[in-house]
C-alpha cells in the first residue's frame, strides 16, 4: 500500500507531466492555426477545444485509462475537423485594406469606371477593369476578343479573380515561407485568400490623381512560370510609382493550361492558324486596350515601357519581338529572364513538343476531341499534370523564335533595361534537395550534377574554375553560379547583345543587396525596385540600408520611364552597357558601375549548344 508521501508525489508528477504535455499541445495548435490559415473563428473555436481539452484533462485524470485515451482522440477530432473546415476561403481583395473615397466617374469607350483614391489623396486605383471578353466556353483557347460594352458604372475598387492556377497547400505554403524568411514568425491572424476565375483578363491602373495630359505609362506583366500569379501581389504594387508620376499598369492573362495549351484542331479552327500562345495573345490584347483607352487617365500611348519579372520577363522580351505588340511600346524592362537566345532554357519551346504535350494531356483527361475537352470544367483542367509553362513558334505571335527576329532587326523596344540577381538559382535548387532529401552540390556530386545538364561539355565548363573549386563550399558555390548563369544571367547577356546590335540602348543592372528574406535569389529585388518595402507585411525583415536602395533603384526605373534614361539628379551615374566595355550596375551595398562576375561564363555559353 502506498503512503500518503507516495501518493502526493504520484499525483505531483502526473500534474507536471500534464503541464508538460499541455504546454507541448498549445505550441502544436499554434503551429497548425498559423500553417493553415485558420480564420478568426477557426482560431477561436480551435483554442477553446483546446482549453476544454485541458480542462477536462485535468478533471478525468483519476478516470480509467480507456476513458482517458478515448476523450483525448475525441478532442484531436474535433481539433482536426475545425482546423480543416475553418481554413480561409478564397475571396475578393480589395484595392485598398481600408474605406476609400471614390474617384470621380471615369468615361471609357467600353463603359463608365470608378476606382479609389489612397490615404494620402494622391492616387487613384482603378482595379479589375475588362480589357477583353471573358475567355470562357466557346472562347475557352481562342484569341482574346474585344470587350462588350457595359451599361452603368462598373465598381473598380477591387482586384478580379486571378487566372485559373493549381491551388497552393497552405501547410506547404507555410513552410516555403519559413524557409524563405529563415526563422518562423507566428502569424496568428488570417490572410486573404484571392479567388480565381477562368474569366480573368482584367487590368490595374494606378493613376496620380492630378496626373497631367502625357503622363507617362508603365505596363506590367507578372511572373510565375505562366502558370501561376497574380495583380494583386504587394511587392509590386503601383501605389508608389503613381505618387512619382507614372500610370502604372498591372495586367492579369491566361496561365498553364488555358494560356498555352497547344493543339493541331486548335490552330486548325483558328482564323489566325495560331495556337500554343494564348496568355501572350492577352498580353498583346492588353498593350492595345492601353493604347486605345490610357489617353483617358492622362497617359502618353507614346511613351509606354512594358516590364515584368520572371515569366513576365520572359513575356516581355517575347513581346518584343512579336509583329503584333509592334508600335505599342517604346522601352522594355526586363527582371531575371529571356526568351531572346538560340535555345532557352525555361518558358520557351518548340511548336512540335508543345503539340506532344497538347496530345498527352487530351490522354490524361480520356478525351479524343476538342469538344469534350471543352467540356471539361476549369477545376478538372488545373489539375493537369503537365504545366504548360512555355511559349511557342506559333506563326502568328511568334511567326519565328524571338532571337530569329532580333537576329533579322525586328525587335519592337527602342531602349532596354534588363538584368539578374545575384543567386538567381538558389531558391530553385536548395527546395529541390532539401525536400527530396538530396545533398546539397558537394566536392563528391557537384560534376555528376553538372554533367546531368551539360554532357561531355563538363570539363570544358570546369576549365574556368581551374584549381578554385578545392571544398565543399567551393562547388557549391561554382555549381550555384553555373546554375544561375543557365537558367537566368546568360539569357540577359544574350538580349542584351541582340538588342545592342540592332541600335537598341542598353542598361544592364545586378543585384546583389541581402536581406532578411529572399536577399539576392530569384524575384528578390523587385520589392526594392517598385519601392513597397514600407508598406510590405515583411517590413521587419529590411532595414534602413534597404529602403535607401529601394529608393535609389526605384529612382532609376522611373526615371527610365519618364525620361528614356535612368540617370537623375543626386544618382551616381549609370553608363550604357556595350559588349566592348561589358560592365553592369550594381543595385547593393553600394550603387555604381562594376565588373560583371558572370563574364567568365559568358564565352562558354555563348559556344555551347544549350538544346544538346
Amino acid at each position: 500500500m502506498k503512503t500518503t508521501a507516495e501518493n502526493e508525489k504520484t499525483s505531483i508528477l502526473g500534474i507536471i507531466i500534464r503541464l508538460i504535455l499541455s504546454i507541448f499541445g498549445l505550441a502544436i495548435v499554434v503551429f497548425f492555426v498559423d500553417m493553415l490559415n485558420l480564420t478568426i473563428l477557426g482560431v477561436i473555436v480551435s483554442l477553446l477545444i483546446y482549453v476544454l481539452f485541458v480542462f477536462n484533462q485535468f478533471r478525468i485524470m483519476k478516470r480509467k485509462p480507456l476513458i482517458r485515451f478515448l476523450y483525448f482522440v475525441l478532442m484531436v477530432a474535433l481539433l482536426t475537423l475545425s482546423m480543416v473546415s475553418l481554413g480561409v476561403k478564397p475571396s475578393i481583395i480589395s484595392a485598398l485594406n481600408y474605406k476609400a473615397n471614390k474617384t470621380e466617374v471615369l468615361h471609357l469607350d467600353s463603359g463608365d469606371i470608378q476606382g479609389v483614391i489612397d490615404d494620402n489623396g494622391e492616387v487613384e486605383i482603378y482595379t479589375g477593369i475588362p480589357y477583353a471578353k471573358p475567355p470562357v466556353g466557346e472562347l475557352r483557347w481562342k484569341e482574346p476578343v474585344d470587350v462588350d460594352n457595359w451599361e452603368g458604372v462598373k465598381d473598380c475598387s477591387n482586384y478580379a479573380p486571378k487566372a485559373m492556377q493549381a491551388k497552393s497547400n497552405a501547410f506547404i505554403s507555410s513552410i516555403e515561407d519559413i524557409y524563405l524568411e529563415k526563422n518562423w514568425n507566428i502569424h496568428l491572424l488570417p490572410t486573404k485568400d484571392q479567388e480565381m476565375s477562368e474569366d480573368c483578363l482584367y487590368l490595374n491602373v494606378y493613376k496620380p490623381k492630378n496626373a497631367t495630359s502625357n503622363t507617362p505609362v508603365f505596363v506590367f506583366f507578372h511572373g510565375g512560370s505562366l502558370t501561376s500569379g497574380s495583380t494583386a501581389f504587394s511587392d509590386y504594387n503601383g501605389i508608389e510609382y503613381a505618387r512619382n508620376g507614372v500610370i502604372f499598369v498591372q495586367v492579369a492573362y491566361r496561365l498553364g493550361i488555358f494560356g498555352y495549351l497547344a493543339l493541331e484542331e486548335l490552330k486548325e479552327e483558328s482564323p489566325n492558324n495560331t495556337t500554343g500562345n494564348y496568355g501572350l495573345l492577352d498580353q498583346i490584347k492588353a498593350l492595345e486596350w492601353v493604347n486605345k483607352n490610357i489617353i483617358k487617365f492622362n497617359g502618353d500611348k507614346d511613351n509606354v515601357t512594358i516590364g515584368g519579372e520572371s515569366a513576365g520577363s520572359s513575356s516581355v522580351s517575347a513581346l518584343c519581338a512579336s509583329p503584333l505588340a509592334k508600335g505599342y511600346f517604346k522601352k522594355a524592362i526586363g527582371e531575371s529572364s529571356s526568351t531572346v537566345l538560340k535555345n532557352p532554357p525555361h518558358t520557351f519551346r518548340t511548336l512540335e513538343d508543345a503539340y506532344k504535350m497538347g496530345e498527352n494531356i487530351k490522354k490524361e483527361f480520356n478525351v479524343s476531341t476538342l469538344e469534350e475537352l471543352r467540356a471539361l470544367d476549369a477545376e478538372t483542367l488545373i489539375k493537369t499534370q503537365y504545366k504548360n509553362s512555355s511559349m511557342t513558334v506559333d506563326g502568328y505571335a511568334l511567326p519565328k523564335t524571338p532571337y530569329e527576329i532580333y537576329s533579322e532587326g525586328g525587335q519592337n523596344e527602342e531602349i532596354l533595361l534588363n538584368g539578374c540577381n545575384l543567386n538567381e538559382a538558389d531558391c530553385f535548387l536548395i527546395p529541390q534537395y532539401l525536400f527530396s532529401f538530396q545533398a546539397l552540390p558537394n566536392l563528391n556530386n557537384y560534376k555528376e550534377r553538372l554533367q546531368d545538364v551539360f554532357k561531355d561539355e563538363t570539363d570544358n565548363l570546369l576549365s574556368i574554375y581551374d584549381g578554385k573549386i578545392n571544398s565543399d563550399d567551393d562547388a557549391y558555390k561554382a555549381f550555384m553560379e553555373i546554375i544561375s548563369t543557365y537558367w537566368f544571367v546568360y539569357p540577359h547577356e544574350s538580349w542584351s547583345n541582340m538588342a545592342y546590335n540592332n541600335g537598341v540602348k542598353v542598361y544592364k543592372y545586378l543585384f546583389t543587396k541581402e536581406n532578411g528574406y529572399l536577399g539576392t535569389w530569384h524575384s528578390g529585388e523587385m520589392i526594392y525596385a517598385y519601392k513597397n518595402i514600407e508598406s510590405s507585411s515583411r517590413r521587419y525583415r529590411y532595414d534602413d540600408t534597404d529602403i535607401a536602395l529601394s529608393n535609389k533603384m526605384s529612382s532609376y526605373f522611373i526615371n527610365f520611364i519618364k525620361t528614356d534614361n535612368p540617370n537623375g539628379t543626386g544618382l551616381v551615374e549609370w553608363t550604357e552597357w556595350t559588349p566592348t566595355n561589358d560592365k553592369v550596375f550594381e543595385f547593393g551595398e553600394n550603387t555604381s558601375m562594376i565588373e560583371d562576375p558572370f563574364n567568365k561564363l559568358y564565352s562558354f555559353f555563348n559556344d555551347f549548344d544549350l538544346s544538346r
